[in-house]
Formats: structure tokens, sequence, C-alpha cells
């Protein structure tokens, strides 16, 4: 009896555990969409008397509400509905209490659980522009696949106490120390596991069933804290390199703000200064747009004949004059020619990114080398530059997500650690891959290897 109150407390506590965790995660994603498209919308909701921007707005809702899975709805500083992603409160008033509260300055996120629509969050956050408050913006999003997710779990849970009370009666009499001191330490670790702590493991020493269990257990535990300091890296970063061009064009604002009669040209320097930062922070969403739809397995290949040849000469007359402003000498040498079937606007990103992290890390005077040869039924592109080098043991991390060998180094030449990734990834997709040779102080080699899927036609 002790043992099956005990666990469906433990059942109990786990599923609310787990239930306040996606909640959490669940409103930190929202309010993180909230203001991503507050940022992108702000400046369609001024008042503008050339232009209409309505269009511009309204088409801006509806395609990050879809990509999203919300209804979003924009309101100006009137409370007057200037776009909503359903359509159906336009140029109507609401003064819902989150929408108040933004208007305010202040962000909200409330709990709604619907008889028709089952539970929905709402989060609002301002608009503002200038530190000024011109707007809001209202996520309404479901939190059915939660309570799913967690009533699945919920269920797995109650399973698997049942199939433990059933096991633990029909043997407790003969052998309640043997099965009990592990039952023990699973609810040990699966209590850490519920309060965040993952990657916890369970230590079992005998060779029976318990010890397998505890063996799959402990794998899916290490790969659960695997995935979790990803994320939480992931996150980190990216919130680091959007924050790093933001505040470099709030402080370039900031700047001209302050100065009462500053002359035309310390304006210009100034927004030449924060249209390279946007340039910058648009490259960086773009980057991290790709890389989501890679993982979602969203991004397709439109595979067409390429001369390969052509694509590579392209490429080297694009960062000619990148490499001639270091006076670096770029050559490209193409030993035969050479054609297949690939993506030819996908592979050429692939090329450019990493022709041009050996052009940033090759210093003044070095030379860059770009060949392209067939060899063992692979088109391959080797790019050859005397740079500072990779140490040998940093090579095998090169192309995970924003990695840097050295992260001064890197940030100073306004690197984020995509490239190389989104490189990776999109010859993979080609089923190709990309060797690399460094050696501190001399240089680096990439061998861009690709399929010679046209030679099977």
């Amino acid at each position: 009896m002790l043992v099956i109150i005990f666990l469906i407390i433990i059942n109990i506590f786990i599923t609310n555990s787990l239930l306040n965790m996606y909640m959490e995660q669940k409103k930190i994603e929202t309010l993180a969409n909230a203001n991503i498209i507050s940022n992108r919308i702000k400046f369609y909701i001024e008042d503008n008397a050339y232009v209409s921007l309505e269009s511009g707005l309204k088409s801006n809702v509806e395609n990050y509400s879809k990509e999203i899975n919300s209804r979003i709805i924009i309101v100006n500083d009137e409370n007057l509905v200037r776009a909503d992603s359903n359509g159906v409160h336009v140029d109507k008033k609401l003064y819902h209490d989150e929408i108040i509260s933004a208007l305010n300055g202040s962000s909200k996120v409330s709990f709604y659980n619907f008889k028709d629509i089952g539970h929905v969050m709402y989060v609002s956050v301002p608009i503002k522009t200038d530190g000024d408050t011109v707007g809001a913006t209202l996520i309404s999003t479901s939190l059915r696949g939660v309570y799913a997710r967690v009533g699945e779990i919920s269920k797995t849970l109650n399973i698997i106490s049942i199939i433990s009370i059933l096991f633990v009666a029909i043997i407790s009499y003969l052998f309640a120390d043997f099965f009990s001191k592990p039952i023990e330490k699973f609810t040990k670790v699966i209590t850490k596991i519920s309060q965040g702590k993952l990657g916890e493991k369970v230590k079992i020493n005998t060779n029976d069933e318990f010890k397998q269990m505890a063996t799959a257990f402990n794998m899916m535990s290490t790969k659960l804290g695997h995935v979790d300091n990803q994320r939480k890296a992931f996150v980190a970063n990216v919130s680091h390199e959007l924050r790093t061009p933001l505040s470099s064009m709030k402080l370039l604002s900031e700047s001209l703000l302050h100065q009462d009669q500053a002359k035309i040209e310390v304006y210009r320097e100034f927004l030449k200064d924060i249209d390279s930062e946007i340039d910058r922070l648009n490259h960086i969403i773009d980057d991290l747009l790709m890389l989501v739809d890679m993982d979602k397995e969203k991004l397709t290949l439109d595979y067409k004949i390429t001369y390969m040849n052509y694509l590579v000469d392209k490429i080297f007359s694009r960062l000619k004059p990148l490499a001639d402003e270091k006076n670096i000498n770029l050559e490209f040498k193409a030993k035969e020619k050479l054609q297949t079937r690939v993506d030819p606007s996908k592979i050429q990103q692939s090329i450019i990114n990493i022709i041009h992290n050996a052009i940033k890390y090759t210093p003044e005077g070095g030379s860059v080398k770009i060949t392209l040869y067939y060899e063992f039924g692979n088109i391959v592109v080797k790019i050859k530059d005397t740079g500072i080098g990779i140490p040998k043991e940093k090579l095998p991390y090169i192309f995970e997500r924003f990695y840097r060998v050295d992260k001064a180094r890197s940030r100073n030449a306004g690197g984020t650690g995509l490239g190389l990734s989104i490189a990776k990834q999109i010859i993979s997709l080609h089923q190709g891959d990309i060797q690399v040779e460094s050696e501190v102080g001399k240089g680096t080699t990439f061998y861009i290897k690709i399929p010679d899927l046209d030679s099977g036609i």
C-alpha cells in the first residue's frame, strides 16, 4: 500500500514538474517570438504621410503567425488593431489586460482555459521605437500540445507504475530487499531529472534485468543532458550574437542623439556604421533560419545540371575584390571541364562560406588558391590558404554551430561561427563531404567533395 501511495505521489510530482517546465519553456519561447515580431514590424505602425505600409505589416504578421503556429495581433498606441493574423479584429479597438499592460511598457503573460479551445497562453510585449511605446504585440498560442505531451508522459508513468506495483506485489515477499533497492535508486534519479537535473545516472551493480534497464536509462539520461546543454549553449550564443549588433546600433544612435549640432559627415559615418550592423544582424538571422530549416528537414534541393567551372569562377570574381583589399593573392585553377547535378545556389553558398573564411583568416600578403578537379567519382573544390591555421586538437569541432577556434579573433573579424556548419550541412545534403587539413602558422586546406550524380544519368 505504501508503495502504491509513494508511486502515485511521485507520478503526480513528476507530471506537475514536467508541466511547469514545459510551460516555462513555452512562455520563454513565446516572449522571444513576440519580441522578434515587434522588432520586425515596429516601423510599420508609425504614422507615415507618404506611403502606406499596411500590406507589408499584414504580410509580416501572417507569415510569422504561420511560422510559429500562433495568432498574432498588432495594436497601435490607441488600442486600434493594425493587424490580426486571423483577420477578425482589424480596425477595432481591444482593451485586453495584456494589451493595456504592454502599452504601459510592461510585458505580460496570462493563462486561460476556454471551454471550446482549451488551454491558451496570451503573451503581450510593448513595441518601442526610440524608447517610446508605439504599440503592442499580442500572441495567442494554444497549450494543447504541452498538455498532450505531459498527458502522454503521465500515462506512460502510470503504466510503468502499475506494472511495477503488480511486479512488486507478486514477488515482494520473496525478494523484497533485492528489488526494492534498485527501484529506490531509479525513483531518486527520476525525481532529480524531473527537477531539471538532466544527465543523472542510476548505479546498479547486479547482473540482471535491472542492470540492462539502468544501462538503457543512463544512455537516455546522458542524451537528454547533452541535448539540454546544446540547447542552452545555442540560446546563449544566439543571444550574444544578436545582442552585439543591437548594442552597437544603440550606442551609435545614442551618440547621435546627444550631439546637438553634429556635422552631416558625422551623421553619414554613424549611419553607415548602423547600416553595417543591420546587415550583420540580417546575416545572422538568415543563417539561423537556414539552420532551422535544415533541422526541420524543410530545406529542399533544386537539382540542376551545373557547369562547375563557371560556378566556381563566378565565386572567384565575387570574392576577388575582398582579397585585393587585404593584398591577398586569390587564384583559381580548373584542371578540367566538369559538370554535375547540384543545387547551384546552395553549393555556391557553401563554397563562398569556406573561401570567405580563408580570406578572412589569411594575413595581408598571403595567398588563397582554389583548385577544381575530378577524383574517384567526386568533383573536388580544393581551397588552400596560407593563413593562421587551426590547432590539430580543434579540427574535429570546427563544423559545430557557433564554434570558434579563437573566439576573440573571430568576433573581431565579424564571424558568427555558423558559416562552416551551414557549408557542411549543405554538402551533406548533396551526399558529399568536407575534409580539412591544417597546421598552425602555415595554413589550412579544405577539400569539398561533391558526388558526380550526373555520371549516373
